[in-house]
């Protein structure tokens, strides 16, 4: 296993930059064709459906007065931040790592980007499937979700590399 440090390990921020772009494009171009809340079907489980999140995850908070826009943008310029930080301290070996802290970087500026100019999250991919439906999400909350699923792989990936390390020393 290399236990050098990650050389460039900020060149990974590029990445982010590519969530960014394509989470704001998509975002634009269904705000400017899709007409609220009107789903347009695309398959028998999977709509295109333009809605506004004032909240978090699932509409978290989203009944509020307003307040929940600054405590939701505050949290992603610390996550953003510790993020950074965390990307910029990993080692040469911790590749899926880095992809993972940048796919949520990304995400958490698109979604940040959204609370600071319009006040809520731009929300347009819609599942459902037998009369039940999954809250509405975007391209951000994808690259966070994927992000979070790799680093949790990667945390149990680590933890088994670990005990067999430590079955072959005992």
């Amino acid at each position: 296993m290399n236990d050098a440090p990650m050389q460039r390990p900020l060149r990974w921020l590029w990445l982010a930059v590519i969530v960014v772009v394509i989470d704001l494009g998509s975002k634009a171009l269904v705000s400017a064709t899709l007409s609220y809340g009107r789903p347009v079907e695309v398959l028998p489980f999977f709509n295109l459906t333009l809605l506004h999140n004032t909240g978090a995850a699932f509409s978290f908070l989203a009944e509020h007065a307003g307040w929940q826009r600054w405590l939701f943008a505050a949290i992603a310029v610390a996550a953003v931040t510790g993020l950074t930080v965390w990307l910029s301290r990993l080692k040469a070996s911790e590749r899926l790592t880095a992809l993972a802290i940048a796919l949520i970087i990304g995400g958490a500026l698109g979604n940040l980007y959204d609370r600071l100019m319009l006040g809520y999250v731009v929300d347009f991919l819609s599942f459902h499937w037998g009369g039940y439906f999954y809250p509405a999400f975007n391209v951000a909350d994808s690259a966070i979700t994927v992000g979070a699923v790799a680093l949790i792989w990667e945390s149990l990936r680590g933890k088994k590399k670990q005990q067999v390390s430590d079955q072959a020393k005992g």
